[in-house]
């Protein structure tokens, strides 16, 4: 992608990309270069189209814009780097030296975009010889002054649709519930008839409830909110627009993206970009159906559920459930991460479904001791492999002498009968229960 392309997001913001864009252009032919948008989180909103000699200059180019045009986002390193010139205080041009180093080749002017004294995004411009004038320069800080006007109102009805959608999602049944639904289909206009569906994406790398990403940078988003997962952590709720309830594209392309943002909020560098790379490949492969998605986990430790899609908005409570449980389940099954879908996790369905307290079953309970961690992974396995011992064996990998000796060993400390059905049903569930 050159700079000469126009930025088109999949989701529309709420003013739409394309005021933005025209700002940007704006700005580009009032100072006669490039003009870049990102908001004060550096996720790239619009970049100019301006044509020019330093479009053909590699240096235009440096791997900090170039990153950030490909991957509309920029490093957590990189931006620690620029904000250490105090452009998140700005109230003027900051002038930003070449630093090759940094994978700055060329020299940058920061346009704080602001509104009411704080600082919401940044237009940057490739500094030159001879560079803007005192007099274009602010004639562009009063563009950046409409952009900051456009970010703020965005923001406002971003937050606005966070609380709309968090009241749906913790409402009590009844009334409440009801009240909720129809604040948020009023909040979101025609959109909230068409067909939806919730991603879950646990633990969410964050201990502050309002650290979400902003709907317009994630594609398909139409509103999104953080919700308790367990006892101290947090959970991104995100409601889907779909084409159709028959193809949750939209939804995986969305987790993988989301997911994406948790690796790289968890880990630093080229770390996190591997890693988001993995699981950005392991989502398309299990989107293609492919087996090479079994068995890969984000590297911070979060995964992705998918509740059943439905047509308007009366059900998203019923759809959130679902979408945690598939979370959980993707969470304790590696063959289901890094994202699940709920109607494929099988007897997960149920198992989320069980109240904290029935998480152990006493009957099992010295069989799920440190002590006897191998012993519970063969029974698991037999009984995965429906009682065939050949097949358990093999994968184990160990003699059927041994595998004999093992489940009589099960069958000792857990008073079960593995040729019993009930029993074998009850120590399997309680074995999957306790992955939860």
């Amino acid at each position: 992608m050159g700079d000469n392309a126009r930025v088109t997001a999949d989701a529309p913001s709420f003013r739409g990309t394309g005021d933005y864009q025209e700002l940007v252009d704006e700005i580009s032919e009032l100072l006669g270069v490039p003009a870049t948008l990102e908001n004060r989180d550096f996720e790239l909103i619009a970049f100019g189209t301006y044509d020019s000699d330093d479009e053909l200059d590699p240096s235009a180019l440096d791997p900090v814009r170039t990153r950030s045009i490909l991957t509309r986002r920029s490093t957590a390193a990189v931006r620690t780097w620029f904000e250490g010139f105090g452009i998140t205080r700005a109230t003027a041009p900051v002038r930003i030296p070449p630093s090759p180093g940094a994978g700055v080749y060329r020299g940058r002017i920061c346009l704080p975009v602001r509104h009411r004294n704080v600082v919401l995004g940044y237009v940057w411009l490739l500094d030159g010889d001879p560079g803007p004038t005192d007099g274009q320069l602010a004639a562009a800080l009063r563009v950046a002054d409409r952009i900051g006007a456009l970010l703020a109102d965005e923001a406002e009805a971003g937050a606005g649709l966070s609380r709309e959608l968090r009241a749906v999602l913790t409402a009590e049944h009844g009334w409440q519930r009801d009240m909720a639904v129809a604040d948020l289909r009023t909040a979101l206009g025609p959109r909230a008839d068409g067909p939806h569906t919730l991603v879950c994406v646990a633990p969410w790398p964050s201990a502050d409830p309002d650290d979400a990403p902003a709907p317009r940078t994630v594609p398909h988003v139409a509103a999104l909110c953080t919700l308790p997962w367990g006892p101290t952590g947090l959970s991104l709720a995100v409601l889907v627009r779909l084409r159709t309830t028959d193809v949750p594209t939209p939804a995986l392309t969305t987790a993988a993206r989301l997911l994406k943002d948790a690796e790289a909020a968890g880990a630093g560098g080229a770390r996190a970009r591997g890693a988001g790379a993995r699981t950005a490949a392991a989502v398309a492969a299990r989107s293609a159906g492919s087996p090479a998605a079994a068995g890969t986990v984000a590297a911070a430790g979060s995964a992705a559920g998918i509740g059943e899609p439905r047509t308007g908005l009366a059900e998203l409570a019923a759809v959130w459930q679902e979408a945690r449980a598939a979370a959980r389940a993707a969470l304790a099954e590696p063959r289901f991460a890094p994202v699940a879908e709920w109607g494929r996790i099988g007897p997960y369905r149920l198992l989320t479904a069980l109240p904290p307290e029935a998480a152990h079953d006493p009957v099992a309970g010295p069989l799920l001791a440190p002590a006897h961690r191998e012993l519970a992974r063969t029974a698991e396995v037999y009984l995965d492999c429906a009682g065939q011992a050949g097949r358990t064996a093999a994968e184990l990998g160990v003699h059927r002498q041994t595998l004999y000796y093992r489940l009589s060993r099960v069958e000792q400390l857990t008073g079960l009968d593995l040729d019993d059905g009930e029993d074998r049903l009850l120590l399997h569930m309680t074995l999957k229960r306790a992955r939860l």
